[in-house]
Formats: structure tokens, C-alpha cells, sequence
């Protein structure tokens, strides 16, 4: 057959509109960014990999996806774009077939204490509605089951005009609310402990108040003492019923104390307003002392810890009340949902049915609704954001998912590949940036950027399939097969820690002794009972030191410097040299440039559109004046050491004139943790999610503590990294420490000396102790889900 016929032969002409089947991304600058040049195919998945920082989150977040939202913005009136975030064109030159993209990320949920698991996903507001047209007996509209609503009423007379003339009317109103009017809806009630506040066996006058800044001779004891409201030279202990009350709980009064005019205010609002109304991580170290031994936080004695009113609670729907729903497992209350067969709400239960579905398609069953957003995981609360999504009957969108295998176990991630590869099959485009093999396995297309981090990344190194990226000779490739050994031989403990009859979330009265002076990985499927089990009575004892995997927080003034407490070393030393003050060596404090306020750039509001930055004439961008940058240490002003990278200040601090101990030592936790190629001054708001962790976990390896928690170490690290933990861990239990990881990732498993298994199943499936011993007896036992995936990871 010739060529011609065969062409004939061939399906007719594509249309048109069918030929825009990439997505094409040419000059992307974002952050560390090449000139990135890449094509993404439209309907397929798409795995982006690399070491963390190599510019992944750069090209897909900041670059594909912030584009696209930025123009489905500006389909919106100038008026609606005044109250939405305003977003900058990411630096690039050409991005062309986008489409719709809808981001979930890895930001933990809200941690306000009204926000619960239900309301984030409006699975509580159809129950709400349910119970208030089901709900016996009637109690009024779904505002009466609503922990966010109080209830109000009031009358008054108001004014009408009618006919030309102002005519006087009563009017009432009422709203019926589902709050707890005790808790106001927050489920716990704080309480003082008086013994913390006065010795009730000393008067005033001889120091009885023991709260931090109240002392006899200060301001505030001059106005408890001559108040007039009681005997300052009396035994509180012996003080009326009245004097006691104004003590502690007075509203705000007018006095005059020596000729002075001054309000006296009760002790406990005082000290609400001074002390309990600010984050207690910004608190001073003594005053926060005071402020976790004084304040006793309770569940609530007159809605046991539900949120909701007496008569939100008595209404009910076969026995069962809208709290009794909310602390139901989700997959308990799924089922309960679908054996209502009410025609009259039809369409409301299948909705709720549905979105409870989800949450155990999810791997989410064993939450409650009532449980509170901010307690969930990271890992967690990306899969509850996913929820809103699986449902959707929206076609040809782009989902952007930030590592949604974190915090899962290998049995978990079968389950979310699935999830992700039915979101394909449904005519979307999904991107993923991601470091498990697992996940990455099922990539239609990957792209793999490096060669390293930070300022040697930001290129692409691999683009095609995976069997490609495997035979490639990029760091990913190199170590996508990589199966770490079971150790030959494991730590002796040197004692143990005792944890008896834990009992917190889902934990079943669990006993288990802790090993100390090894390292012991505690695992399980998510909802088990870990986090439980390690937070609940390990952390906050004396002597451990837990790194958690709350963000970091930090605006675009706080850099590696600044959050490690390196730059205070580094003025001091600057300082010495000169012979001038430390304030001088801070870009935030006295040496800053006055045009710019030390920030390096001048940001210009444009109202709705995008604000611009425009680099400082005056100080070029280096943040301090002229003058101070007439100071030198060691050969350099203080702009060109905060322009190192941290291998490179190690080698600067740690020998020369420039020698400084401090510093380096802290430059050396920075090497240890994997961060040489950071640069001191780069803005916080720049850095990867995995950066941020292992600075927060160079940070805390300072501290002084005989135990290590670790919460997910692995999160955010490539393969090639996980290598340099390992190093780290050993490090830290060869010096004398004892390491407790809470953990999934395999290569930690096997690399640990002890490890406990909790399960077998999440919820009240879990929180159970199912294995403990080494990682070789648990491959050789394979007895649990754990035990059985590490095995086929080891090849055991």
C-alpha cells in the first residue's frame, strides 16, 4: 500500500479545538527557577520529583497553578477583585493551555478552636439541616443546632414612616441557637488554679500575689494596696466573701491612689487580658511557666465537652442526638445515615451519605465529625480538603496536590493512588509533586528537577515516563530503587520509659515501655493511635524534646539567621570588631535602610491589582545603611555574610580572625540536617515545606534533653535525603540521646533498633499495641500490615 492511501485511510482531520493537549510552560524565573521549559500532557498525571528545593513547588504552585487562579480572578469585577487575594504574574514567558486549577496543599487547618472536622467539610451543616427537619421534638431551624450560634432575643421600639408620618412600633426578636451558653461553643472550660495566683496565708502587704510582675513594691502592688476594696495587711485567707470577689473578679473601677487617678480591675480579667489573650508561644519563658501551671483546661461540666445546648441535645432522630452523630466514627455514622429512609429529605441524606462515603473511600472513617481541625495531620487534613473534590461532576480542571501520601501508611497509598488515578480517568489533568516510589509508579509522565537545591537546582534534569526517569542518571533515578537493609546487628537499651493505661482519642488503656538510649520508630496505620500514644504521654515530660510538624512561622523579614538564633552571635562578633552597638548589624533594628525600612525592596499597592517590589535605590537591596556597611569582620561587611550559604559561614566562623564558636555551632546543626546550600538571609516565606522542617529541626537539636521526639522526620524529603537523616539519627543516638520517631517511611523502619506497631485497623480498630520488638522479628513474624509491607520492601 503506498503512503498516500495509507494517509487516506487514516481518521479525518483533528478539529481545532481538540488540538490543545498540553500544557506549555517557557521561561519560568519563579524563586530558583531556570528558564524552565517544560510540556505537560492534559488529561494524564503528572509526577514532578527532585531533592526538596530543587524548584518543584516553584514551577507547579507558584508558577502553573498561581497563573491560573490569577486569571479566573480577573474574569471577576474590578469591584469582587477589591476583596479577593491579589496575585502577581509569576515570572515567565510564555504559559499557554491552562486550565482551571484547583490547589490542595499541604497547610495544616485552621487551629481555631470553633473549627471541627464537619465544619470544614459541611458535613455538619447537612446534618444540622437533617436534625432540624427529622429531629424530635422540634426545636426550630438548623441555627438551634449550631455550636457557632448563640441564642439572642430582645424587644425594643422602633420607628416607621408610613404615609409620610413617623408611627412608633414594639417590635421582639428571637434567634434560637444550638451554643452552649457555659463553654460558648468551644466544648472546654478554662479554669484558674487560685493556688497558683496567692498564698492565701500571707497578706498583700507580705507578697501574697505569686503571678509574674505583681510584686509588693511594683506598680501593681501600690494599687492593690490602696485600693480600699479590702485589708492589704489581712490573710487573704481570711478575707469576706465580698473582699475575695473583688480580689480576684471586680470589673474595672475608677479609684485614686496618692493623688493619682487609675482603674483597679480584678485579678483574673487582668491577667486574661495580659497574658491569656496573646499566643502562648510568643510569651516570655517564665510567664508561660506560669501560665500552663495556673490555667486548668476542662471539658465542659454543663455540655460534657459537645458544644451544644441542652436543647440542641434533646432533640433527636431514633434515639440518637446531633451530638451523639458528631462523635460517631464517620463509618459508623455513614451507616447510620443510609438506614434512614426518609422520602421527605431524600436528596439531603444521599448528599450526606455521599460526603461521609468519601471520608472512608479516603481512609478517613475513624475521625469523628466533632474532632478539631487543628489537631488534625498534615497528611489528614490534605485528605479532607480532598473530600469537596471526589464528588465533583467538573471535567478537563487541573488538581494540584502537594505530597498527598504524607503521613500514610504503605498499605494507605494503594488507596490514594487509586483516588488520584479515578480523578485522571475522569478527563482532569493531575499534577503531583511527590517523593514516594509508591506514587510516583503510576505517573503517566514525570518531570524531575535538580540537579540539587537551591541555587544548584531550579533546572529540569528528566522529562518522559518512569521506566525512563529509572534509566536515567538523574539523583531520583539513581535512588528510585534504593531498599535500605535490616541492620545486622541493634542498639542495647540503656533503660526504659513507662507508659501506662494511656487512654487518649482511641487509645484502649495501652501499656508499653519505650526504650531508651536507641531508636525507636513507632508505626501503624494513620489513625492507629501513634500520635496518640507519643504526644499524649511522652511529650511534655521533663527532658523531651519534640519536634512536631507544625509550620514555622516567619514573615519575608525572617530568614535562616534570624529564626535560628545565629544572627545574634554574628552582630555580637560584628559589634566587638567595631567597636559600635549589635543593633546596628539588624536589618530589622537600628542599622536598618531608612528608604526601605531594611526589607531590601520598596512594595508599591496597586488596590486590586497586583502590588509590585521594586528593588531599594538606595541600598541596592542589601537592607542597611551606607554607613554600617563601612563595618567589617573578617574582610566582610554584614550584607555578604548574610549572602553565604551556610557551608560556606561554617568554613568562614570556623577558622581565621573570623572564628566564632557560637555561630559555627549552629551553622553546623544547619550542615547536619541537610541545609548547607541555604542561603542566611533568604526569606522564610521561600523556603520549601522540607526545608522548613529540618530548619525547625536544627533549631530544637539544641536544646537540652536526654529523649527526641521526631513527628514524620521523612515528610518533604527526597530519597536521597532520607540517606542523610539516617546519619542524623545515629548521630543523635550515639551521642547519648534516645530518638522516638513516629514514622511510615520503610528505610526508617528498617534502620531502627525497636520498633512498636500499633493497630491492627484505624479508630476503634486501632489503639492497640500489636507488635513490639526489632524490625527483623517483625519481618519474620509478619503478623501486621506493617510487618508485611516492610517485609516486601526489604525483599525479606
Amino acid at each position: 500500500m503506498s503512503m498516500a492511501e495509507g494517509t487516506q485511510a487514516q481518521s479525518p482531520a483533528l478539529h481545532a479545538a481538540d488540538s490543545h493537549d498540553l500544557i506549555r510552560v517557557h521561561g519560568a524565573r519563579v524563586n530558583n527557577l531556570k528558564d524552565v521549559s517544560v510540556e505537560l500532557p492534559k488529561r494524564r498525571l503528572t509526577v514532578f520529583t527532585g531533592v526538596s528545593g530543587s524548584g518543584k513547588s516553584s514551577l507547579v504552585f507558584g508558577t502553573i497553578a498561581a497563573e491560573s487562579q490569577r486569571m479566573i480572578n480577573e474574569t471577576y469585577s474590578t469591584f469582587v477583585q477589591g476583596f479577593m487575594p491579589t496575585l502577581a504574574r509569576p515570572e515567565v514567558d510564555v504559559l499557554d493551555g491552562l486550565t482551571t486549577a484547583i490547589i490542595v496543599g499541604q497547610e495544616r487547618m485552621g487551629g481555631d478552636a470553633r473549627s471541627t472536622v464537619g465544619t470544614a467539610t459541611d458535613a455538619n451543616a447537612m446534618l444540622r439541616i437533617l436534625f432540624s427537619r427529622l429531629g424530635k421534638p422540634h426545636i426550630g431551624s438548623a441555627k438551634a443546632f449550631s455550636f457557632n450560634v448563640a441564642s439572642i432575643s430582645g424587644a425594643g421600639a422602633v420607628t416607621v414612616e408610613r404615609g409620610g408620618e413617623k408611627v412608633k412600633e414594639r417590635r421582639s426578636f428571637s434567634i434560637v441557637g444550638g451554643m452552649c451558653p457555659r463553654c460558648e461553643g468551644r466544648g472546654s472550660v478554662t479554669d484558674f488554679d487560685l493556688t497558683a495566683l496567692y498564698d492565701d496565708s500571707k497578706s498583700l502587704s507580705e507578697g501574697a500575689l505569686t503571678v509574674p510582675g505583681y510584686s509588693v513594691d511594683g506598680w501593681y502592688g501600690r494599687i492593690f494596696r490602696g485600693c480600699g476594696f479590702f485589708d492589704p495587711d489581712k490573710p487573704i485567707r481570711r478575707f469576706t466573701k465580698k473582699e475575695l470577689h473583688d480580689l480576684l473578679h471586680k470589673a474595672p473601677t475608677k479609684i485614686k491612689v496618692d493623688g493619682v487617678n487609675l482603674t483597679y480591675e480584678g485579678l483574673i480579667p487582668k491577667i486574661q487580658k495580659s497574658m491569656l489573650s496573646k499566643d502562648i508561644d510568643s510569651l516570655q519563658p517564665h510567664i508561660r511557666a506560669f501560665v500552663e501551671r495556673a490555667m486548668t483546661f476542662t471539658s465542659c461540666p454543663e455540655c460534657g465537652g459537645t458544644r451544644l445546648s441542652e436543647a440542641a441535645r434533646s432533640s433527636k432522630i431514633k434515639k440518637i442526638s446531633i451530638a451523639d452523630a458528631c462523635s460517631m466514627q464517620i463509618s459508623d455514622l455513614a451507616e447510620w445515615v443510609r438506614a434512614l429512609k426518609e422520602p421527605s429529605v431524600a436528596p439531603l441524606l444521599k448528599a450526606l451519605g455521599d460526603t461521609l462515603d468519601s471520608f472512608v473511600e479516603i481512609g478517613l472513617g475513624y475521625l469523628g465529625l466533632d474532632r478539631p481541625a487543628g489537631t488534625l495531620s498534615g497528611g489528614e487534613a490534605q485528605r479532607v480538603k480532598m473530600i469537596r473534590h471526589l464528588g465533583s461532576s467538573l471535567t478537563d480542571v487541573t488538581y494540584v496536590f502537594d505530597e498527598p501520601t504524607i503521613g500514610l501508611h504503605p498499605h494507605d497509598i494503594q488507596r490514594m493512588n487509586d483516588l488520584l488515578l479515578r480523578l485522571r480517568d475522569k478527563g482532569n489533568t493531575v499534577l503531583v509533586v511527590e517523593h514516594k516510589p509508591e506514587a510516583i509508579a503510576i505517573a503517566d509522565h514525570v518531570v524531575d528537577l535538580g540537579p540539587r537545591a537551591g541555587t544548584e537546582g531550579g533546572e529540569v534534569v528528566f522529562e518522559g515516563s518512569v521506566e525512563g526517569l529509572r534509566a536515567s542518571d538523574t539523583l531520583t533515578g539513581q535512588h528510585l530503587d534504593d531498599r535500605a537493609t535490616l541492620k545486622p546487628a541493634v542498639r542495647t537499651p540503656t533503660g526504659k520509659l513507662g507508659v501506662r493505661g494511656a487512654g487518649t482519642n482511641n487509645l484502649q488503656d495501652v501499656d508499653v515501655d519505650i526504650p531508651l538510649g536507641v531508636l525507636t520508630v513507632v508505626t501503624g496505620v494513620a489513625g492507629s493511635g501513634k500520635s496518640s500514644l507519643i504526644h499524649g504521654s511522652v511529650a511534655g515530660q521533663e527532658g523531651v524534646v519534640t519536634v512536631d510538624q507544625a509550620a514555622i512561622r516567619g514573615s519575608r523579614r525572617s530568614n535562616p539567621a534570624t529564626y535560628t538564633g545565629l544572627l545574634d552571635p554574628i552582630r555580637k562578633a560584628f559589634a566587638k570588631a567595631n567597636g559600635v552597638k549589635p543593633a546596628l548589624f539588624s536589618a530589622n533594628s537600628e542599622g536598618a535602610c531608612p528608604t526601605c525600612n531594611g526589607a531590601g525592596v520598596i512594595y508599591t499597592d496597586l488596590a486590586m491589582m497586583a502590588g509590585v517590589a521594586s528593588t531599594c535605590d538606595e541600598c541596592e537591596g542589601k537592607r542597611f545603611q551606607a554607613s554600617v556597611l563601612d563595618y567589617h569582620f573578617g574582610g566582610r561587611d554584614i550584607s555578604e555574610v548574610l549572602a553565604m550559604s551556610v557551608a560556606e559561614a561554617e568554613e568562614f566562623f570556623g577558622a581565621g580572625e573570623a572564628r566564632t564558636p557560637a555561630a559555627q555551632k549552629i551553622l553546623q546543626r544547619m550542615a547536619d540536617v541537610g541545609l548547607g546550600y541555604l542561603t542566611l538571609g533568604q526569606p522564610l516565606t521561600t523556603l520549601s515545606g522540607g526545608e522548613r522542617q529540618r530548619l525547625k529541626l536544627a533549631t530544637h537539636m539544641a536544646e537540652k534533653g536526654g529523649v527526641y521526639v521526631l513527628d514524620e522526620p521523612t515528610t518533604g524529603l527526597h530519597l536521597a535525603d532520607v540517606e542523610q537523616l539516617l546519619g542524623l539519627l545515629d548521630r543523635l543516638v550515639d551521642s547519648g540521646k534516645s530518638v522516638i520517631v513516629i514514622e511510615h517511611h520503610q528505610a526508617v523502619m528498617a534502620h531502627a533498633d525497636w520498633i512498636i506497631d500499633l493497630g491492627p485497623g484505624a479508630g476503634h480498630d486501632g489503639g492497640r499495641i500489636v507488635f513490639e520488638g526489632t524490625p527483623a522479628e517483625l519481618v519474620a513474624d509478619r503478623s501486621t500490615l506493617t510487618g508485611e509491607h516492610l517485609a516486601a520492601y526489604v525483599g525479606g
